[in-house]
């Protein structure tokens, strides 16, 4: 049983980050609103299986990735931008990375949805 506590209290931590993300990162908090449109999407549209797993596998890597920016930001904080050139580096490259990351989101997003919106708007 003590596994199990342990897991519990490994799980304890993960959610701690989670809150903590929604309360300190706006950009989290966007992210997290369209991942909830995503979701209520794939509730109420006939997606095929595959669709949907893009659908969420674009969705948790911009998520996941910007929970890495978060990471890396502070952790570079800890070396003060002032006394190491790289720092300033470092955090523009993962935001980078989450720009990407949500552009080819949003790209597949659109490539997945757009048809069904055409069949929806043809039904209204």
């Amino acid at each position: 049983m003590k596994w199990l506590r342990e897991l519990a209290k490994s799980f304890g931590h993960a959610w701690r980050g989670l809150r903590l993300a929604f309360a300190t990162e706006r950009s989290f908090r966007l992210q997290i609103a369209a991942a909830l449109v995503v979701i209520l999407l794939l509730v109420l549209m006939p997606f095929r299986s595959w669709e949907r797993l893009l659908l969420l596998v674009a969705t948790a890597a911009v998520l996941v990735l910007e929970l890495l920016n978060s990471m890396v930001e502070r952790l570079t904080d800890l070396f003060k931008p002032r006394l190491n050139e790289y720092v300033r580096d470092i955090k523009d490259l993962m935001a980078a990375s989450v720009l990407l990351a949500s552009l080819f989101a949003a790209a597949i997003g659109l490539i997945v949805i757009w048809p069904y919106l055409g069949l929806a708007f043809r039904i209204l």
